[in-house]
């Protein structure tokens, strides 16, 4: 009896332990969103290949390729740390990839909804 007790205890216990949330801004944001940071300031940056940049992008976007050797670091250097970054990529799978990267190296980061798919769709411009 003690030991189903104190296994049930133990159990409890472990379950009961709060576990790490995510930031308040790991979910994607919607264009209006990114669209509100990026007008207060926030930079702008564009993941995908030099390939798919030169095929359109986002006006102002700075490209560092998050699947290259080294994205990190070029992106730190890149980036301005105070400000916030809006990020994309083509449909949203590397952004959330980045983001994840940026945001543990102190990034405040706001990752496109849907990437420049979305964007395109809702009739925002691109640049080449």
């Amino acid at each position: 009896m003690k030991l189903l007790i104190l296994t049930t205890a133990i159990l409890l216990s472990i379950v009961s332990i709060p576990q790490a949330a995510e930031p308040a801004d790991a979910a994607p944001v919607k264009i209006e969103q990114a669209e509100k940071q990026l007008a207060a300031g926030a930079q702008l940056l564009d993941v995908r290949t030099k390939e798919e940049w030169d095929k359109g992008h986002l006006k102002g976007a700075t490209l560092v390729t998050v699947t290259e050797q080294g994205f990190l670091d070029k992106a730190k250097a890149a980036l301005d740390p105070k400000k916030g970054v809006v990020v994309y990529c083509k449909s949203g799978g590397r952004s959330a990839k980045a983001a994840q990267l940026l945001r543990a190296a102190g990034f405040t980061v706001y990752d496109l909804d849907g990437g420049i798919t979305a964007w395109k769709a809702a009739g925002k411009p691109v640049v080449k």
